[in-house]
């Protein structure tokens, strides 16, 4: 066989389900192969949006999403999503074509060292120089990609390599269970807890990875601690919870901080700190951390560990439960009361332009639990990542790490394939929404139903924000938009404009029942944003 029906069966021997991409002159040979496969080919308009969609299937499923390109501005057009899904722990295993062999050794057309370009931001690196070594790249790249923590595999595929005769089957498939947790560690950790005045628990994106949202809610009921999310875990314990403090990761005080302030413990569980960097809320110099994770912590100056338990997540929680003592009088009774206070004052709010509380209370109300909501960037990630009431894990998408704009529409599309029977609702400013709005075209092609909500205010919002937050005046963002209605219709899709605010929650139910891709244009209220960022910052915490 030739060398790229190999490299399909090898894909096939990964259970990949879809590819993501735009094919090229330097991957024809691959693409003629996956005609004779099971495997879908996501055509894409963009490889931005290919490698946007690969990132959010990987972190839904767990599995590598998968996206390829051809070679030069195709692999370029790759970086930013792979970036992404790297930074954000997604597994993505990322394809691109490249020029013959024989001319890689000198300057050539459109030829890069793509190897070394995507290095820095991958996990592994490779190029196929030989065919008899594809089934070792393909496994090696989806193992590496999948395993904690998960990120990206690259994979560079000469063209010419692609066409030679080669006669080998894929590498069996295997991966290894996590380690349990140190016992004299377990024993430490649980010595700390029990002596604790003020314990808290960070809960990070790991606890989502690990499946082990069950065993936090387990262990926070029976030691009666209080959980703070990171943006990234948004659900692991349902914002209806007793316990739930909702989600810590504004760079300013903070409704969640106030707690952590008073923490003597804080319990960190599958948390990295790119996540919420550690600076921003170890401001106790006598508080002791507790590390739950995987891997051991990062070095940093402030995020130093008391007890470190490295090994299965779920575990970890059972034995260290299993001999800590409960607290009996929480201290974060009436910090809870005071979150949900302000969860709920502006679910009945009129205002027009609507104000983002508003906003968030009708697409919550209009979901199921276990519907996604995939956000972009911009200022409408802050308060969806800190107000907006996730029930379940996994059912809020938030780009942090990297914090690209652009993802929402394509990781929309790729939530819509991963989890057929939920909705799929890309929530985006009019700025990120217009960096990739080509996928629309690739939704109706496909008759993926998804519903794209943009929060219309024609600027670069959040950074208006910081710039009325630091110098009192904007500079430089502001711009003009098309019609959001009739480029719906351009493309063959639904399109809603909301005219009052009494309209958005009848409008977001209607475009479920439409079954298709709808755009909803809903103008939004942004001077929220000073009045979140005043009352935060002269916040006095509850007692």
């Amino acid at each position: 066989m030739k060398a790229a029906e190999l490299f399909v069966r090898c894909l096939e021997n990964e259970e990949v389900e879809y590819i993501f991409g735009i094919p090229g002159e330097e991957n024809l040979d691959l693409m003629d192969a996956l005609l004779d496969s099971h495997i879908q080919f996501i055509l894409t308009r963009h490889e931005q949006g290919a490698a946007f969609m690969a990132d959010v299937y990987g972190r839904l499923t767990g599995q590598a999403g998968v996206c390829l390109s051809t070679l030069g501005p195709g692999a370029t057009n790759l970086v930013t999503g792979v970036a992404d899904a790297n930074m954000d722990r997604a597994p993505v295993v990322a394809i691109a074509g490249q020029a013959a062999t024989s001319r890689l050794h000198k300057e050539s057309h459109q030829v890069l060292d793509l190897v070394n370009l995507f290095e820095p931001i991958s996990k592994y690196s490779t190029q196929i120089l030989t065919p008899d070594i594809i089934p070792e790249v393909v496994r090696k790249a989806f193992k590496v990609a999948q395993s904690e923590k998960p990120g990206c595999s690259f994979i560079d595929f000469p063209e010419n390599i692609a066409s030679f005769e080669v006669n080998k089957p894929p590498l069996k498939k295997q991966s290894a269970l996590p380690p349990e947790p140190n016992s004299h560690k377990v024993k430490q950790a649980a010595e700390v807890i029990s002596q604790a005045h003020y314990p808290i628990i960070i809960a990070g994106n790991g606890v989502v990875r690990s499946n082990a949202s069950h065993a936090l809610e387990e262990f926070a009921s029976k030691l009666n601690i209080p959980v703070a999310t990171t943006f990234m875990a948004k659900g692991v314990l349902s914002c209806g919870h007793e316990l739930s403090l909702g989600t810590v990761g504004l760079q300013a005080n903070d409704y969640i901080s106030c707690g952590i302030d008073r923490a003597d413990v804080v319990i960190c569980v599958g948390y990295d700190i790119v996540e919420y960097q550690p600076h921003l809320w170890n401001h106790n110099p006598g508080c002791k951390i507790i590390h739950i994770d995987s891997q051991p912590a990062e070095v940093d100056e402030f995020y130093i560990v008391e007890a470190g338990l490295i090994g299965d997540i779920g575990s970890a929680l059972a034995k260290i439960s299993a001999i800590s003592q409960r607290h009996q009088k929480p201290f974060y009774q009436n910090l809870k009361q005071h979150i949900d206070e302000r969860m709920q004052a502006y679910k009945d709010d009129s205002g027009f332009p609507i104000k983002p509380q508003k906003i968030l209370h009708d697409l919550r109300s209009a979901l199921q639990p276990e519907d996604i909501v995939i956000s972009d960037v911009g200022a409408h990630k802050m308060w969806i990542a800190r107000m907006f009431q996730t029930l379940a894990p996994n059912t809020c998408i938030i780009s942090n790490g990297f914090a690209s704009m652009g993802i929402a529409l394509p990781g929309a599309i790729a939530a819509k394939l991963a989890k057929p029977k939920q909705v799929a609702v890309a929530v985006t400013g009019d700025a990120g929404f217009l960096m990739n709005m080509q996928e629309i075209e690739t939704a109706v092609r496909l008759q993926i139903p998804i519903i794209v909500l943009i929060w219309n205010d024609a600027h670069y919002g959040l950074i208006k924000w910081k710039q009325e937050n630091h110098f009192g005046r904007e500079s430089h963002v502001a711009f003009t938009n098309p019609d959001f209605v009739k480029l719906a219709d351009a493309f063959g899709a639904k399109g809603y404009r909301i005219e009052k605010a009494s309209d958005l929650l009848p409008t977001l139910k209607k475009a479920i029942a439409d079954d298709c891709v709808v755009l909803i244009d809903c103008p939004v209220d942004y001077s929220e944003n000073l009045k979140l960022t005043e009352e935060l910052g002269h916040l006095i915490c509850p007692s």
